[in-house]
């Protein structure tokens, strides 16, 4: 018996073949993955197990931390305001949220922090991690900095601060916090079971995370100064705290996200099907085409990849994720191997998320596997 369930159309069976292989030889410990076309699923996968000892099965509604996928979930709630017209994203962060102008920020545009180009791309240390769960707190820590870099000449991605800085701006807009607004504007109305702030009634559906195996590295060899350093190791992220209830129910935009790839191409759909879902229009055009205004395109200052980034979302960047289409289409990834990427000229969503992580930030063979396998498809590629 298959330790895979769900459904796939019979176009894309490459995709149910290639994560059966990786389910069942064990690569995969437990995911899921989720494919839409005009926003309804065409695959809909999930298999393994939620926990490392395999005594729980990875079942339909089970959730995994997404990390990075969380970012597209925030650029989602702030592309909802730039719709509705409380958001212009060549406007100063400042025009909405005063405080954010010292130390010379007063010129950082909204498509600044949405491209990871604000300057502003980690906290003044001294920090723990613990520290951005107050994100309130966090987010005021933030407007008193300095910029590290000239704002919108270079990348380096907010790695950690992605959700304090749009959530700031969401914050002082709505009066409300950045997951509670995306879960009343966008999850609860689409009926995705996606967390930005995950409750305790639905810790038991969270798969257990298993932590990369990473090459030893030493801290003394970077700068301190430097903008890598700063960015990634200020707070550190610790896999193990990720599994706290701490860590769960804190509104982390910028990888703190509970879902799975149904809930995550559910949502992010609303890109590929240009703005409706349901009958019900939530962006417009023009809203949608402003993800493709490129913002960077150069090896990022903190990651030290070469990336491509539009307003909210990264853009397609051989180099860096071969696997990823070219053409109207926009992505990003998890670290540990998570993905989601909107093909728009297909109007195609492909969404993975899995709890064993491999190294490297942005894809994994695994993830790899099943975008060759979906694209094919799509592009009637044998």
């Amino acid at each position: 018996m298959s330790n895979v369930a769900g459904f796939c159309s019979d176009e894309f069976a490459s995709v149910r073949a290639a994560f059966t292989e990786q389910v069942e030889s064990g690569t995969e410990l437990g995911a899921s993955v989720c494919v839409t076309v005009d926003g309804e699923p065409v695959v809909d996968l999930w298999g393994g197990h939620a926990d490392p000892e395999r005594t729980r099965p990875w079942t339909e509604d089970t959730l995994v931390n997404t990390f990075s996928i969380t970012k597209t979930m925030v650029a989602l709630s702030a592309l909802l305001l730039v719709d509705r017209g409380e958001l212009d994203v060549h406007q100063k962060v400042s025009h909405y949220w005063p405080e954010f102008a010292a130390n010379g920020k007063a010129d950082i545009e909204v498509r600044h922090v949405l491209s990871h180009t604000s300057g502003v791309s980690s906290w003044e240390a001294p920090i723990v991690l613990s520290d951005i769960y107050d994100t309130e707190a966090a987010e005021n820590r933030l407007a008193t900095q300095a910029p590290w870099w000239e704002p919108g000449t270079a990348s380096a991605y907010h790695a950690l601060n992605y959700g304090h800085l749009i959530g700031g701006v969401i914050r002082r807009i709505t009066g409300r916090s950045l997951g509670s607004f995306f879960t009343e504007e966008l999850a609860r109305p689409l009926g995705a079971d996606f967390h930005i702030g995950t409750a305790p009634a639905d810790f038991a559906r969270i798969a257990d995370l298993v932590p990369p195996e990473l090459p030893e590295f030493d801290q003394s060899l970077l700068p301190r100064d430097s903008i890598m350093f700063k960015t990634l190791f200020q707070p550190l992220l610790d896999f193990a705290e990720c599994g706290t209830p701490a860590w769960r129910q804190a509104e982390l935009g910028g990888m703190g996200g509970h879902g799975n790839a149904r809930s995550i191409a559910r949502l992010q759909s609303l890109i590929s099907t240009g703005g409706e879902l349901d009958g019900r229009k939530f962006l417009s055009d023009k809203t949608i085409e402003l993800i493709f205004e490129q913002q960077s395109d150069s090896v990022d200052l903190a990651l030290m990849v070469p990336l491509r980034f539009g307003i909210g979302y990264g853009l397609p960047q051989a180099q860096t994720a071969p696997h990823v289409p070219d053409g109207r289409v926009c992505w990003w990834a998890g670290i540990g191997g998570s993905m989601v990427v909107n093909d728009l000229d297909h109007r195609v969503t492909f969404a993975y998320a899995m709890n064993r992580m491999e190294p490297g930030l942005i894809g994994s063979p695994r993830a790899d596997a099943y975008l060759k396998a979906t694209f094919d498809a799509v592009r009637g590629r044998a």
